[in-house]
Formats: C-alpha cells, sequence, structure tokens
C-alpha cells in the first residue's frame, strides 16, 4: 500500500547552492547526500517533516530522471503495488528495480500522463 509522498522535486543550477539556501537561509534539514553512479541525490526538509524536496540539477547528465519523477511515493510493498496498478490498466515503465542508493523503484503513470516515482524503501 503506498503510505505516503516521499519526496517532490526542485530544479535547481547548482546544488551546493540549493543546499545552503535551504539549509542554511530556510533553516532546513539535509536529509540525504549521496553520490552513487555518478548521479548525487540530495534531499532537504523542514525539520520533523515527513515531506523531503528533492534538489536536482536541470542539466543533469540523465534528465529523464531528474524531470520525469516530480513526486516520489512511498510503499512498504512495491511488488504488490505493481501488480495492482498493473491490474487496474495503469502505465507501469518496468519492473521494480534496485537504484544505486539501495531502494527498490519504478515509475508509473496517471491518465493524463503524470510519473510518479513509486519506491520501497530499503530497510
Amino acid at each position: 500500500m503506498i503510505t505516503h509522498v516521499h519526496s517532490t522535486t526542485i530544479n535547481v543550477r547548482n546544488l551546493d547552492e540549493a543546499a545552503a539556501f535551504y539549509v542554511d537561509v530556510l533553516g532546513w534539514e539535509k536529509r540525504q547526500d549521496s553520490n552513487e553512479a555518478g548521479m548525487r541525490w540530495l534531499t532537504v526538509a523542514p525539520p520533523g517533516a515527513q515531506t523531503a524536496f528533492a534538489l536536482s540539477l536541470a542539466d543533469a547528465p540523465n534528465v529523464s530522471f531528474a524531470m520525469g519523477c516530480g513526486i516520489s511515493l512511498i510503499t512498504d510493498d512495491i511488488d504488490g503495488d505493481v501488480a495492482r496498478l498493473v491490474g487496474e490498466g495503469v502505465t507501469v515503465k518496468g519492473e521494480p528495480e534496485t537504484m544505486p542508493w539501495g531502494d527498490r523503484a519504478t515509475w508509473f503513470s496517471d491518465p493524463f500522463g503524470n510519473e510518479f516515482f513509486l519506491v520501497q524503501l530499503a530497510s
């Protein structure tokens, strides 16, 4: 079952400059800052918030990733949810796969072509 919104993407021109603004100026927490497989994953959030903001370079090498997952949703059963979505006729990009940072994920679209990044967090 999808349990909550994990993150939404904010496109920025410089990750370090953006992190400084959100953390130092707004007082938000830096939740994740990793560089796996040549892709930097940086999230920030207001203290105590469940939903984070993924900071993404608009001109990142993998623009489809940067631009295609504006909203990430967390699930506790990605295989079950994907099977249910496919059964309902929802377009799912592919079987869940392990991301470079360890979570299992895939993308699905609503009837209007809006894409969502569905994630089961690694334990």
